[in-house]
């Protein structure tokens, strides 16, 4: 049996890190080797982001040390860029020490300036030498996939998600040995964390990574760390592997515990019939009784709720919709749609951004105005909404007096109540916590905080929009587990597709331009009809499509030929670029009443445009492949 070499990148030995009175972590250590792919898991305020710093040398350990191989490149996404305002798109990809990018920028100054030949062939013969041309498609798929598709915008002009965006595809094209990640799916939409998650599954990339995207974890991870209670645990497996061997070991630690309490309460009778005069032989007993008493105390507080809730009773009438309709200038969200709510509608909402889901739930909680149809709401049906822009709180409010604000209790059946103390406990605000000065909460916690403000309204209908950005896996159990008792109707916008699978039943899809389809299921359901129903125009489109080298062998054209070529394919791209940002400005309803005719005007400038060059790269393509 061939015996398996273990190639070590780095070493986490006996860390440990403390602030003031408060110790995060203890003599932690753990060694990450050649392509692991490993989560690590903890809850918020446990020391992920520090340990995360410290592997990074961002930070230094009160104790131990990281040790790393020297000759791995390795590579950090953080949750802050590190990037460059003044510098665009492409100079920020070009701006690292990778030979290949280097000859890559010269052939795109190249092409830019076309009547330099002589730089031209020099370019022309470096991308051949260096094997250039699949790796710029493979960075410019890269850049597509993460719609960074305008290389000439600036960083100082890119919003946070698309800043996080850009810091990950630089990260990518630079290809490191070592990748470690911290939350890589935030600002992703569905069909970016999809390619992500395939690249990831295929790529021969070793990952350390803090996610709470559980797809991402079962299909991405073939390994899992987590830090609990101060002790690290590591699972060799993907996140069910991780789910079913952590519920053995607490079981097991369970068992043990209800054994020590049984042997606690024999030695507790004994400590106190023992006189205070002690022999050698007792002091030692009375020594294992306080270790004994340790082990009995230490049984685990889960934040399991079980709820039956006693909210107000729904008539007949839950909420109707009657050919709603809504766009901005040409872009569509909504047209003459129609939907019936009943008792106990679990829906979840899915579409790629700027189709319309956050829209549609301001225009059904009358947020927004329509421009046709009606909402009719059941004289019974109570909304909460929780939306993303969170809560305002006044200067100097603790955390209880904002829920408070709210509402005090949550009545259940058998006239018991949750109060709004024990709602924030059950949602990890412990009694401490609780009197903490809002402003001193990080952005989980006030996520959590208004989540409780909602619930503590005790709605019928409830309204989610994005309710897991920011919230790590034991809240999101938390969550997961109060929804799963709650009684009313639900309608969720999610990107998160377990946390969708695990709630909703049924799903609108939305396709732009006011298409929405109905489909009856989760988003895996919907994720099998699709991959079944796409498989034949897969593999039509793989027939269509050539690899960049063989576009680029252009043995059949003349110089002047390969030149336009080249040309006809940038200006194409550039063109496709400013249709997508004509088409955004309608989309998102930035474009002003007057100016509309003038705009639509333009877009179909650009699409007469782009048909036209297309024609000639066929043209031209013909060519090649004669």
């Amino acid at each position: 049996m061939q015996k398996i070499t273990l190639v070590n990148y780095l070493s986490v030995e006996n860390i440990s890190k403390s602030f003031g009175e408060r110790t995060l972590f203890e003599n932690i250590s753990f060694g990450i080797n050649k392509d692991q792919k490993i989560a690590f898991i903890a809850k918020n305020g446990s020391g992920k982001t520090c340990i995360m710093k410290i592997i990074n040398g961002e930070d230094e350990p009160d104790t131990g040390q990281v040790v790393v191989r020297k000759d791995i490149k390795m590579a950090f996404l953080s949750q802050d860029h590190n990037l460059q305002d003044e510098l665009t798109i492409e100079e920020s990809i070009f701006a690292s020490d990778n030979e290949i990018l280097h000859v890559i920028e010269r052939y795109e100054k190249a092409l830019e300036n076309p009547e330099d030949t002589e730089a031209y062939e020099k370019a022309f013969d470096d991308m051949d030498r260096h094997n250039a041309w699949d790796f710029e498609t493979q960075f410019k798929q890269i850049l597509f996939k993460l719609k960074l598709e305008d290389f000439k915008l600036k960083v100082k002009n890119l919003s946070g998600g698309q800043k996080k965006r850009l810091s990950l595809a630089i990260i990518l094209i630079n290809r490191p040995d070592l990748l470690i990640l911290d939350e890589p799916t935030n600002h992703l939409d569905l069909e970016m964390i999809e390619w992500l998650e395939s690249y990831f599954a295929k790529e021969n990339i070793t990952l350390f990574m803090v996610t709470h995207d559980r797809f991402f974890l079962e299909r991405v991870c073939n390994e899992i760390i987590e830090l609990d209670n101060g002790k690290l645990y590591q699972y060799k497996g993907n996140y069910s592997y991780y789910l079913e061997k952590k519920e053995e070991r607490i079981s097991s630690e369970n068992a043990s515990i209800d054994k020590a309490k049984n042997l606690f309460v024999k030695e507790l009778e004994w400590m106190r019939r023992q006189p205070k005069a002690r022999t050698t032989k007792s002091k030692s007993r009375q020594d294992d009784f306080y270790v004994i008493k340790e082990k009995a105390e230490s049984r685990r507080k889960e934040n399991v709720i079980e709820l039956e809730i006693n909210m107000e009773r729904m008539g007949s009438k839950i909420i109707e919709l009657h050919k709603i309709s809504k766009k901005f200038g040409d872009h569509v969200i909504l047209d003459d749609f129609s939907f019936d709510f009943q008792r106990g509608a679990r829906i979840g909402i899915i579409g790629k951004n700027g189709t319309g889901k956050s829209t549609f739930l301001n225009l059904l909680t009358g947020t927004l105005p329509l421009d046709g149809g009606k909402v009719v709401v059941g004289d019974t049906i109570k909304i909460g909404y929780y939306t993303q822009s969170g809560i305002n709180p006044k200067p100097g409010q603790r955390v209880i007096d904002i829920i408070k604000e709210y509402g005090e209790y949550i009545p259940l059946t058998k006239g018991k109540i949750i109060s709004a103390s024990q709602l924030l406990e059950r949602f990890l605000f412990d009694s401490k916590k609780q009197y903490d000065f809002v402003e001193k909460l990080s952005g989980g916690e006030l996520k959590r905080l208004y989540l409780c403000t909602v619930l503590i309204q005790n709605p019928n209908f409830l309204i989610l929009d994005e309710p897991t950005n920011d919230l790590d896996i034991v809240t999101l159990n938390v969550l997961e587990s109060f929804l799963l008792d709650y009684p009313g109707c639900l309608l969720v916008v999610s990107h998160d597709r377990y946390f969708m699978d695990k709630i909703v039943d049924h799903l609108f899809v939305f396709r732009g331009q006011g298409e929405i389809e109905n489909f009856p299921g989760n988003y895996s359901d919907f994720r099998a009809y699709e991959d079944s129903a796409d498989v034949q125009q897969k593999e039509d489109n793989k027939a269509e499509k050539k690899d960049w080298k063989q576009q680029n062998n252009t043995s059949g054209l003349t110089f002047n030929e390969q030149k336009e070529f080249q040309k006809i394919e940038r200006e194409i791209k550039d063109l496709e670029i400013k249709k997508k940002e004509i088409e955004q400005l309608f989309s998102d309803g930035k474009v002003a009443d007057t100016d509309i005719e003038k705009k639509a005007n333009e877009l179909q400038n650009v699409i007469k445009k782009m048909e036209e060059k297309e024609e000639r790269w066929f043209e031209l393509s013909a060519k090649i492949e004669g």
